[in-house]
């Protein structure tokens, strides 16, 4: 497999940092990430990520330094934003969770889901925080 550019400069870093590619939030939930770039507002990034969340397990309530744009790719989650009404996503639907806004997913099934996720954040701060 060849690397680009861009793949040779995320794993540079990602090592500088002390971080593999693939890193977890809670034990139920994996990301990968799969690219990184400045984007025109500054001090901002997109961060590109595959998201796995286990059959039977939730992410566990966070936030994120910027916007998050995600779309689910295979199976069923539940979606829970503080101040909305839980959401049930199913593979093919997509959904936006603005900075800062504490949120969950469940999944309650037997098998994971698998989304990509797409997050545009602040540089220098982490991908995600844990929320009470």
């Amino acid at each position: 497999m060849a690397l680009t550019g861009l793949s040779i400069s995320l794993s540079i870093g990602l090592l500088a940092m002390g971080t593999s590619p693939a890193f977890a939030q809670a034990s139920g939930l994996t990301r990968t990430m799969v690219g990184k770039a400045d984007v025109s507002v500054p001090g901002r990034e997109a961060v590109v990520a595959r998201v796995e969340v286990a059959a039977g397990a939730k992410a566990g309530r966070h936030t994120h330094p910027g916007d998050e744009i995600s779309y689910v790719m295979d199976g069923e989650v539940t979606l829970l934003v503080d101040g909305q009404a839980p959401r049930i996503l199913k593979a093919g639907e997509s959904f936006v969770v603005p900075a800062g806004v504490v949120h969950d997913a469940h999944n309650d099934s037997a098998a994971p889901v698998k989304l990509l996720g797409v997050y545009v954040v602040e540089k220098g701060k982490p991908l995600a925080s844990p929320a009470p």
